[in-house]
């Protein structure tokens, strides 16, 4: 899944949950769920959270959305897993993200 967000230090919950395609509860609830989200909060409450944010989004957003994991199932993976997986993931959403540039570019043309 390639998500598309501009190069910023933080996001609003609504930016991260509109480029997944997503409910902002989602998104509250994933953060209670893994430790490994963990959105820094101004003075008002507000979530905001940083790229290693958004990528821990997305690699339990691929296991649980895409690869049918549940969520204990999720946890594990992730806590087992993670540097060897995290790599991995990272490399094939490079490759996303370079397949979708060259498709804008194929459809420029």
């Amino acid at each position: 899944m390639y998500i598309e967000l501009p190069e910023k230090r933080y996001y609003a919950i609504g930016e991260v949950a509109k480029a997944f395609g997503v409910n902002t509860s989602l998104i509250r609830f994933w953060e209670k769920e893994f430790d490994a989200i963990k959105p820094k909060k101004n003075a008002k409450g507000n979530r905001k959270f940083t790229p290693e944010d958004i990528k821990n989004l997305k690699f339990i957003y691929r296991l649980v959305k895409e690869r049918g994991f549940t969520l204990e199932g999720a946890k594990t993976h992730l806590k087992e897993e993670k540097k060897k997986s995290l790599s991995n993931y990272e490399i094939i959403s490079k490759l996303e993200g370079v397949k979708n540039q060259l498709i804008k570019i194929k459809n420029q043309l």
